[in-house]
């Protein structure tokens, strides 16, 4: 399985995400160090509640998000793209984010 088709298949709320267990994150994080070079850019995307929106973007401090409401307006996707020195970096941002309520990793 490679990097996308994991992030798909876990495409889920990030609190389980983070309930998962060591397992899933050491597997993804072995995903990332084999098919993304370091140091480079990742992309970020998740869906929020727009109410949770700035606990979203507080994730990403000063970097640029891009934000797109949903048709009815209840929910936000959040796009970022970041230079990640290490897959430690991407963890680490996952983590942060699964901290938001409601918060969904695409």
């Amino acid at each position: 399985m490679n990097l996308y088709q994991t992030k798909r298949c876990y495409s889920a709320n990030m609190r389980e995400l983070s309930k998962a267990g060591s397992d899933w994150w050491e597997s993804f994080q072995e995903l990332l160090e084999d098919q993304i070079d370091f140091p480079g850019e990742y992309l970020f995307k998740f869906i929020v509640p727009r109410t949770n929106l700035d606990d979203l973007k507080s994730v990403f401090g000063r970097h640029p998000v891009r934000v797109r409401e949903s048709r009815k307006g209840n929910y936000v996707s959040v796009t970022a793209r970041m230079h990640m020195h290490s897959s430690d970096e991407v963890i680490a941002v996952y983590s942060a984010a699964a901290e938001v309520d409601d918060v969904i990793s695409l």
